[in-house]
């Protein structure tokens, strides 16, 4: 490191010195003559950079010729010299100001340093990230692992999130009837981001996950475009921008060892499908507008619309559909939004009547999320709507309470409170949280269909979560289930995830 610092040193004095001369010029004192070579019309006016004045001018009766002094010479009588005004004496002569050499001399090694600390990082091979603030990520549509490609300068980035998950079901439902069901252990995902940033406009992301510690799937691929700042064009595997989870689902994000039903049944996370679109923000408004394959209404049922994802493989594509969602900032830590999802759902596949059904699926959600001084207030309010519905129940062969509904609907409420959080705790946090839940899959059925009453539950889940490290996440939780049929199961969640 000397070595190359005194490289850049001279080369920087050197280069200034050939095109500019020396790079602190030497003061002038006020009152002082320039040099006997300059004109007449030039006189007073300030000398060449690096031409240094005399020190102590005195004057002169007469030029300079072949580089002899003129006052070896005689002066010719018929020659008129005006005498030079001499210079004022030392005490009247104001101080010479060294502050432009300081500052000069300052910048110089300021340059140096920054050049030297640009070489040894290239020697190196590290790249210089740029830093990504929680709204930044959130106007992009990421987490903070999966959005690691946009804080890279350029090359390779790997991130990545996992979670185990324990689950106890109660031996007895609501009614009292003994559910057959025990306890489970289940590695539910472990995940990998990879990308790759090729310069400041282009960059690939990945989210590659196995779920289940046996099935390997693709959550998003794409190429994003920056064009500016705030604004860009992406295409590929595509999250869906709708609630609060499906963009933003690493375990050390969201409260609670399982998601929300809501996002599972009406909004079915993790969601996404093929496509492109735009994304960006101005000012305090974030905004994403995707057009993507629709959803597959072969795979619609009682419990909701879940089965209809395509996951990006093969997808039929003979209807596609419109997502979007804006997101409105007052302030930071705070957001409220909505979401827009609808699109034809028949894919060409439901013929009635000798006529092919649309099956059109409309889903709007609003959301809101506010994370100040320890505490954690999220809502959500999500419908489905689906257009004919009793003809997709007759293609599909579903009769009574098993049919499609034209109405599903959910939301949730949730609150949380980092208890350590105003106190000093090394980092650590410890939030109990509630949240209370109704999700209704068949909130309104087609005629000819009466609805079941195990479709309209309701969750109230009381947990504490617990981060030794802002990486690292346990969380506990018990969960009371009821509906109107009494097949209602409590469970206890134990939650143990990661992220990186």
């Amino acid at each position: 490191m000397p070595l190359t610092r005194f490289a850049l040193t001279l080369g920087v004095v050197l280069t200034t010195f050939a095109l500019d001369g020396p790079l602190v010029a030497a003061p002038r004192r006020v009152g002082s003559t320039p040099p006997d070579h300059v004109g007449a019309d030039n006189e007073g006016a300030r000398p060449d950079r690096g031409t240094r004045p005399s020190r102590d001018p005195e004057p002169s009766t007469g030029s300079q010729e072949g580089g002899q002094d003129s006052r070896s010479r005689p002066v010719p009588p018929d020659v008129n010299v005006a005498p030079r005004e001499a210079p004022p004496p030392d005490h009247q002569r104001p101080a010479a100001v060294d502050e432009d050499d300081d500052v000069d001399l300052e910048e110089l090694q300021r340059r140096v340093d920054v050049l030297a600390e640009e070489v040894e990082r290239l020697r190196s091979g590290e790249v210089q990230e740029v830093e990504l603030t929680d709204d930044d990520r959130r106007a992009l549509g990421l987490a903070p692992s999966a959005a690691a490609t946009y804080a890279r300068g350029r090359g390779v980035s790997i991130a990545g999130y996992g979670e185990m998950l324990y689950e106890h079901f109660g031996s007895e439902n609501e009614a009292g009837r003994p559910t057959g069901k025990g306890a489970q252990l289940d590695f539910l995902r472990a995940i990998i981001y990879a990308g790759y940033r090729f310069n400041d406009k282009f960059l690939f992301n990945s989210e590659i996950e196995v779920e289940h510690a046996n099935e390997v799937f693709v959550e998003f691929a794409y190429v994003d475009y920056l064009v500016r700042e705030n604004f860009g064009i992406r295409g590929g595997l595509l999250l869906h921008p709708m609630g609060l989870v499906n963009e933003f689902h690493e375990p050390t994000v969201f409260l609670g060892a399982e998601r929300p039903v809501t996002e599972q049944h009406i909004i079915p996370s993790t969601w996404r499908e093929n496509g492109g679109g735009l994304h960006g923000s101005v000012d305090r408004v974030a905004f994403r507008a995707y057009v993507l394959n629709g959803l597959d209404a072969t795979g619609f049922s009682s419990r909701g619309i879940r089965g209809g994802r395509q996951k990006g493989s093969k997808t039929r594509a003979s209807h596609m559909a419109f997502t979007g969602r804006v997101d409105v900032t007052p302030t930071p830590g705070v957001f409220l939004g909505a979401s827009l999802y609808t699109g034809g759902s028949g894919q060409g596949q439901i013929e009635v009547d000798g006529r092919n059904v649309d099956v059109r699926t409309t889903i709007v959600d609003l959301h809101g999320q506010a994370q100040m001084r320890g505490l954690d207030l999220r809502g959500l309010y999500a419908r489905a709507d689906i257009d004919e519905a009793a003809e997709l129940n007759q293609a599909l062969g579903l009769t009574g309470g098993q049919g499609v509904a034209e109405l599903m609907q959910g939301g949730y409420v949730q609150v949380g409170y980092d208890v350590l959080s105003q106190v000093s705790a090394g980092g650590v946090a410890l939030t109990p949280y509630v949240r209370h839940e109704r999700v209704d899959t068949q909130a309104r059925m087609p005629a000819g269909f009466e609805r079941s009453l195990s479709t309209d539950n309701t969750f109230t889940t009381v947990g504490l979560e617990v981060k030794p490290i802002p990486n690292v996440v346990v969380k506990v939780d018990h969960a009371w289930v009821s509906n109107d049929a009494g097949t209602g199961v409590n469970q206890f969640n134990v939650n143990l995830g990661y992220a990186f």
